[in-house]
């Protein structure tokens, strides 16, 4: 790819060894609260660059303090670094040297993008205040920046703001994304437990059939997205289990389960679908005479960036690339993103960065999936820009 002008040459020239790092991270994946080799890997680098250390916070977790001046000012930002539980199917040099793990999600190029961008702050970072660099295990379902904000993240390393970055395949390689606002969504899930009788399937009458009533809800269910809710505030409710197994083709089973996931963007909407769902699930086990179990939990909430957080965000990267290159427009994603309890601590902006399309581009959660190298040397230098345009905002200790 072409780079902008604006791209550090000091970042460019470290390409190839940035590449190298990124491509042993691919070759050694790990999945959540696990990554004790890349967590090796990362402090060892940032050790190198002469940056404060500090490490199992949630477990793996590493965090990574540089300080320049005296200037109160501190913002995080933060890198996600597991892998997923997919066997890849590329054939390249550096695919996973573990079955059935990968990084199918680009985690490996994100934490190289940071590590870069230590790198080059602690050598000729031109700010004055604190920046963590902020190493997260466990992205991928379990939740890691929770347990990091429950075991003191912000109370140890206090900030004024926090940023992430995720690449985007579709997107170009070269282009950004910001969202003022929901950028992506929540992640819950539900459980149902439909209890009736079991019965010879040829005489049904004698049993009371948890099957019909299952079949029944998830019909039902699909309109709470379509009936329930205001047509501009965008919900998924997706069912995606349904277990009923009696032993045999002439057994009626006593019990049927199903399970799914609901994604929004904001909390009185997920309020209203526990509640539609719940009175749909008591009204057709009512009808069908059986008995139900309902369970929903919240998982990762919406990821929400603050308006104020966002603009800033925009405003280096159009300086990184150029306006036209800056999309603002694009909806946000009903994918989940753990980042969001990080937000929910400290205003916070979380951007899209190009992955570009074809072989390195396609979607994310793809056995064939590779991050993009093209794009290590641009997202660092976002990383850099950033310190030196937000820490200045921040000076007073405020914002």
């Amino acid at each position: 790819m072409a780079y902008p002008s604006a791209v550090l040459p000091e970042l460019l020239a470290g390409r190839e060894r940035y590449i190298t790092l990124r491509r042993d991270l691919h070759a050694h994946p790990e999945l959540a609260f696990e990554e004790r080799r890349t967590a090796e890997v990362v402090a060892g680098v940032l050790r190198a660059a002469g940056i404060e250390v500090h490490t199992g916070l949630a477990r793996t977790g590493v965090v990574g303090v540089l300080r320049r001046g005296e200037s109160p000012a501190a913002i995080g930002l933060r890198a996600d670094m597991d892998a997923l539980p997919i066997e890849e199917a590329n054939d390249f040099a550096h695919r996973s040297r573990h079955p059935g793990r990968m990084h199918a999600c680009g985690h490996d190029g994100h934490t190289a993008m940071l590590l870069a961008a230590a790198e080059y702050l602690a050598a000729q970072g031109r700010f004055d205040g604190t920046v963590y660099f902020i190493f997260q295990p466990a992205e991928e379902t379990v939740g890691g920046a929770r347990v990091m904000v429950e075991e003191g993240l912000f109370e140890r390393f206090p900030m004024q703001a926090v940023y992430g970055m995720h690449n985007w395949p579709g997107l170009p390689a070269g282009e950004f994304a910001v969202h003022s606002g929901p950028v992506m969504a929540c992640s819950d899930q539900f459980d149902i437990v439909l209890r009736g009788r079991g019965a010879h399937a040829a005489f049904p009458q004698l049993g009371c059939d948890p099957v019909v009533a299952a079949a029944a809800l998830v019909q039902a269910l699909q309109t709470v997205v379509s009936r329930t809710l205001d047509p501009l505030q965008p919900a998924v409710l997706s069912v995606t289990r349904l277990v009923a197994d009696g032993g045999a083709y002439n057994v009626i089973p006593a019990e049927a389960r199903l399970a799914g996931t609901v994604r929004a963007f904001r909390p009185e909407v997920q309020d209203a679908v526990e509640a539609a769902m719940q009175q749909l699930g008591e009204g057709i086990a009512a009808a069908h005479g059986v008995a139900i179990e309902f369970n929903y939990t919240r998982g990762y909430p919406p990821t929400v960036n603050d308006a104020r957080e966002a603009a800033r965000c925009r405003q280096v990267i159009e300086t990184l690339v150029g306006p036209q290159r800056v999309h603002t427009d694009l909806p946000p994603s009903m994918g989940a993103e753990d980042f969001a309890y990080l937000a929910r601590e400290r205003p916070g902006c979380y951007v899209w960065i190009g992955n570009g399309e074809g072989a390195g581009g396609c979607s994310l959660h793809n056995p064939h999936y590779d991050f993009n190298d093209a794009i290590l040397p641009l997202g660092a230098s976002y990383w850099v820009r950033l310190v030196e345009h937000c820490l200045p905002l921040y000076e007073g200790g405020r914002g």
